[in-house]
């Protein structure tokens, strides 16, 4: 009987009974040795950086699967609820020093490598920063998925595994050149492919009615061309709690079917070209929708994400319920990362009614008791829209779901709001015209148990403005959940010396409890505590200067004021007005106006759509203003401008430590959130910007005397729109007047006349939605406040002290704390050791 017992038929769990991988540092050199040589073949004459980091890497990932196996176990055991977080960007940067940090292994893994004559911080700068997102809002996620394993919740990350992700931003002449970034060209070592979950996603067909088994007419979807979801997991570590969550990402993969037919005819190319084309489904991140291929391909991007996790989930539910959905909306929920997953509405549904069986009475329950969804714009054209023609054509029985949807809904609308056709027609989930549209932040909203904006005023922007109608129909379905980022990464991880500063005073805490910097405030009045502090920040900068040298061949002294702006490109963060300032002192110099000067240097970074012409524009104007700047012997010592190219999460890991001073400009009620002001803030830079977005919460934390205020408010911007003159303020005003002729008679395009204009013109335009002219005298005034308060060294310190004090409510661990106690309610799991 033993023998049957332990025969193939029947394995026994011996070989998972292993003893835990060693942690000390003959371990993590035992492991990198074997994985160097045994695994990747490598040996002394090996030239290449890439192996030793690749076999580093999976000595650590070895220690990751060990406590992932045990999370997915403890999961299982409970039978807890669980949420998916569902977004079509993860900027999760670099893993290994994240790794490294928490599993406590960095003394480790310095002392092992340094015993086979390696060093760490090499191997470490050879990783590349994985191409998963564009930007604020997939940084975000990856900061949330942190905290949620820091936290101990069973959430897991869905996305799409991009062959090619965010473009390499190259700068040629002063203008932006985009290259492709194959992110994944020498594979990922922190991935694993779990093929045994694929799942099949439908396009294009038709749909037809039949009678089920129990004789119920019913609905399914036919002559489908149909494409693999092949699913990618990441380890997601929480902070030294062996806790381990997942991040699974879905790679789109050909069937192996093809048309016999046209085969047998000699087609053999035509024959495989349609599923070949399944493929480019995950190539890219983003493509441009300007054109209908863009438009489709970004759709089937946004149905191939809902689809394939959702069914994934349902997997998961009958493996460990069966197929009895009566509790599903009470053990599951969904959070929609913006508009981009909204389809996942529509898709639960199609799934429990045509697949699983459901009435769409007990669907619905299900679907709008476990969607929720958040919202990240104040910008109507960022509310997606898709052609309905495009749905049928590539989702037919979507957009019949969709206009069932909308059926009951306005049938809901009109119960309470009887006779009310404009209001019908405001909140139809089909925008009717001569093309008519799917809005579908509205389906996501008709389809959520929950919408919540990521700031105060963001969020109530949004119940008093673009949602307007459905706050006064569900008001109990908004709330606010305020961005925060997380502590691991934005502090403890890249910046070093001031971790150290900061366990040494306050002990170390705070990394998990970001509250914990509050005890700060008092050391901010102690003069030895300020020098400290004072070092710290100059070291970060020279690193940060180290950088700029190399990259952009311009020499920032570290003595001068570090004024920056990173973030993406876009007219609503007014890049522009920023360097119509740098114009403004740089005329100031050129004037002899330098009495009392506080030495500068700006720096810019940051990429612009492919297509966003205005957007590439500002960044050449950038750049042929620094090449002036620079150049000039009269501004030696006195402002220095550098645009750094390929801005990335790596990149925003040094110059956030190394900041005086964080730009935070855009105009009144467009900025959502921000999170770049909160990392900036947490590394001691003090904050100059508007009333918007998270800036005000900021400003509430620090003090208003330890923020740079200046602008606009969201109410002054709305009350100016209808009689805003730009000209006339031009002409009164001698400052902007100079800097704009100045602009006008071409002194930074010499050789190049007329490429300006059209940001010339923007300035100029009554319509201009930034107000830029309007906040330009207050933004002048602010930034010469800013000048004085840092020649006053001490000042300054105590200043930068306060900022970091008080960044305690911007941790991502609050945020989430807040999603699970008002939407989620996740039990915290432990997994057992």
């Amino acid at each position: 009987m033993s023998s049957l017992t332990n025969s193939p038929q029947n394995p026994s769990n011996a070989h998972l009974d292993l003893p835990p991988l060693p942690m000390d540092a003959d371990g993590i050199a035992e492991g990198f040795s074997r994985y160097y040589a045994y695994t990747f073949g490598r040996d002394q004459d090996c030239q290449s950086a890439y192996y030793p980091y690749k076999a580093l890497a999976m000595t650590l990932r070895d220690r990751l699967m060990e406590r992932w196996n045990q999370t997915r176990r403890a999961y299982d055991d409970s039978k807890c609820k669980r949420t998916y977080y569902l977004s079509l960007e993860f900027l999760m940067g670099r893993a290994l020093s994240n790794a490294m940090l928490n599993l406590n292994l960095n003394q480790a893994a310095e002392q092992g490598l340094y015993q086979l004559g390696r060093v760490l911080e090499e191997i470490a700068s050879n990783e590349p920063d994985p191409g998963l997102g564009n930007g604020g809002l997939g940084r975000l996620a990856a900061c949330f998925l942190d905290s949620c394993a820091t936290l101990q919740l069973p959430v897991r990350g869905y996305g799409l595994r991009y062959e090619y992700g965010m473009f390499r931003q190259l700068i040629e002449k002063g203008a932006q050149i985009e290259e492709p970034d194959h992110w994944l060209r020498d594979g990922n070592p922190w991935e694993q492919e779990r093929p045994e979950f694929t799942q099949r996603i439908q396009f294009y067909g038709r749909t037809e009615s039949y009678k089920d088994h129990s004789g119920r007419l019913a609905i399914r979807w036919v002559d489908t061309h149909d494409v693999l979801a092949v699913p990618y997991d990441i380890p997601v570590p929480g902070y030294r709690n062996n806790t381990v969550n997942t991040l699974r990402l879905w790679k789109a993969a050909a069937t192996d079917e093809f048309d016999l037919g046209e085969f047998n005819a000699g087609s053999y190319p035509e024959s495989v070209a349609q599923k070949n084309d399944a493929e480019h489904i995950t190539m890219v991140l983003y493509p441009n929708d300007a054109s209908e291929n863009g438009k489709e391909l970004r759709l089937r991007q946004q149905f191939f994400l809902a689809s394939a996790s959702i069914k994934d989930v349902l997997r998961d539910w009958i493996r460990l319920h069966g197929r009895d959905f009566s509790q599903f909306a009470e053990l599951n929920s969904f959070q929609l990362n913006d508009t981009h997953p909204a389809v996942s509405v529509a898709e639960l549904m199609r799934q429990l009614i045509d697949e699983q069986h459901l009435e769409w009475d007990e669907a619905w329950a299900i679907t709008s008791h476990t969607m929720a969804y958040t919202n990240h714009t104040l910008l109507p054209e960022a509310l997606e829209r898709w052609p309905v023609r495009l749905f049928q054509l590539l989702l037919p029985r979507i957009l019949e779901i969709i206009y069932e949807i909308n059926a009951r809904f306005l049938d809901e609308v009109s119960q309470h709001w009887p006779g009310d056709t404009d209001r019908l027609r405001r909140m139809s989930l089909i925008e009717e015209g001569d093309d008519p549209q799917v809005r579908m932040a509205y389906l996501a909203i008709v389809g959520s148990y929950s919408i919540n904006g990521v700031a105060a005023l963001h969020s109530q922007l949004l119940v008093e403005g673009l949602f307007r109608d459905f706050h006064e129909l569900w008001p109990h379905k908004f709330n606010n959940k305020t961005n925060g980022v997380t502590p691991r990464r934005w502090l403890a991880q890249c910046n070093p010396g001031l971790r150290g500063l900061l366990d040494e005073t306050i002990g170390s805490d705070w990394v998990c409890n970001l509250d914990q910097l509050s005890r700060l405030a008092p050391h901010a009045d102690d003069a030895s505590f300020r020098e400290r502090w004072h070092a710290i920040k100059r070291e970060n900068k020279q690193r940060l200067a180290d950088q700029v040298a190399e990259i952009c061949r311009v020499d920032l002294p570290v003595d001068a004021m570090f004024d920056v702006q990173v973030k993406r490109i876009h007219e609503y963060k007014r890049q522009l007005l920023n360097i119509l300032h740098v114009i403004h002192l740089y005329s100031r110099i050129k004037q002899g106006d330098t009495q009392d000067w506080t030495p500068r240097c700006v720096l810019f970074g940051g990429k612009a759509a492919p297509g966003y012409v205005m957007a590439k524009q500002i960044i050449k104007l950038i750049n042929n203003v620094a090449k002036v700047v620079n150049k000039d012997p009269a501004t030696e010592g006195l402002l220095r401008v550098a645009f750094i190219p390929d801005y990335r999460v790596s990149l925003m890991e040094v110059i956030a430590p190394g900041t005086d001073l964080s730009e935070q400009i855009s105009t009144a009620g467009k900025e959502a959130s921000g999170t770049g002001n909160m990392k900036f803030m947490m590394n001691g830079a003090v904050t100059i910007g508007t009333l918007d977005g998270a800036n005000i919460e900021i400003r509430e934390q620090v003090g208003e005397e330890n923020f740079f205020l200046f602008g606009l408010t969201a109410a002054g911007v709305e009350s100016l729109r209808n009689h805003y003159d730009p000209n006339g303020i031009i002409a009164s005003d001698p400052t902007l007047r100079n800097v704009v002729t100045l602009l006008e008679c071409g002194h930074f395009n010499q050789f190049e006349p007329g490429i300006f204009d059209a940001i010339i013109h923007s300035i100029r335009n009554p319509h201009d939605p930034w107000m830029t002219a309007a906040d330009f005298a207050s933004y002048v005034e602010a930034q010469e406040q800013a000048a004085a308060t840092y020649r006053d060294r001490e000042r300054w310190l105590r200043m930068s002290i306060l900022n970091a004090a008080s960044s305690g409510y911007f941790s991502s661990d609050r945020t989430i704390a807040e999603y699970n106690q008002d939407i989620w309610h996740l039990p915290t799991i432990q997994p057992s050791r």
